[in-house]
Parts: C-alpha cells; structure tokens; sequence
C-alpha cells in the first residue's frame, strides 16, 4: 500500500480542490513561467480563442524580447517555447486546426531571433523547434488549408530559412 505522504496524483487529489488552487498560488508566486502555464489552462476553460490569443500573446512577447538567455537561462526558454508549442498541438487545435497551423508558422518564425539570443551550445531550443516542423504534417492535414496558399507559405518559409543561413 502506498503511504498517504508520498507524492502522487491520488494524493494530491485528497487535499480538495480549494487547498491545491492555495498551493499554486503560492508555488505561482515567484515563478514566472507557472504563471504562464496557469493562464494558459484557465484560458483553454474559456474557449479556444482565448487560448489561441493567449498563444500569440506569448508569441509575440518572445519575439519582442532582446534579453540574452545564456546557459543558465537557456532551459527555462527551451521549457516556455515547448509549452507554447503544446499548448497549440494540445489545445489550440482541438478547437480550431487552421488557427493552431497559423500559430505553429508563427512559432516557427521565431526560430532565427530566439537563436540569435541564446547560447543554445546543448540544443535544446533546435530541439523544440525541431519539434515544431514536425507538428506542421498533423496540422496541415487537420487544418486542409487551400494547397496554393500552403505551398506559398512553405516556399517563403523555406526562402527566409535560406537567407538567413547565408547571413550567419
């Protein structure tokens, strides 16, 4: 039999929901990426476009940023992209596949700048990227965006991809 102190769903479960919302509030307190994740998941309760909006929200934050993430940092980056990204393949496109294609584009887009700001030596942030072009087949085939306008996206996708290698 499992002790009643050990640290599992069950458990926490038996504390009611009043005394876990306590704890992640306080857990939330200094933590800046729980906070987001909080938020997210309060606003995947909303609706689907609140979470999309949410989504671009953090998007568009991250893109704005020019802070650099260096070793230390770099994982908590690599953490907040990975749960923007699930939060699209998990939530966003549940409820509106074209939308969460369009985020997952916009999520790539972000490739070059983040890399310019990171020391990213261990890849992890490649990694979720990475991660993201791969999520790119499952929602295209969810989404059926018209085939001209995808084909056009993915040319000029690519062709961005290509210059900026020649920058570097």
């Amino acid at each position: 039999m499992v002790s009643k102190k050990t640290l599992n769903a069950e458990n926490l479960e038996a504390l009611g929901a009043r005394r876990l919302a306590n704890l992640l509030m306080d857990i939330a307190e200094g933590d800046a990426a729980t906070k987001r994740r909080l938020r997210l998941e309060l606003a995947a309760q909303v609706a689907p476009e609140t979470m999309a909006a949410e989504v671009r929200k953090r998007l568009t934050q991250i893109a704005r940023s020019r802070s650099f993430a260096d070793w230390r940092k770099v994982r908590d980056l690599a953490a907040d992209l990975d749960a923007q990204r699930h939060a699209i393949i998990n939530q966003v496109a549940k409820g509106d596949a074209a939308e969460a294609l369009e985020l997952t584009w916009c999520f790539i887009d972000l490739a070059k700048t983040v890399h310019e700001r990171c020391d990213d030596s261990n890849g992890v942030i490649g990694d979720v990227f990475r991660d993201a072009c791969r999520d790119l087949g499952p929602l295209t085939h969810a989404a059926k965006p018209d085939p001209v306008a995808l084909a056009d996206r993915s040319l000029l996708h690519s062709m961005k991809m290509i210059m900026a290698s020649m920058i570097i």
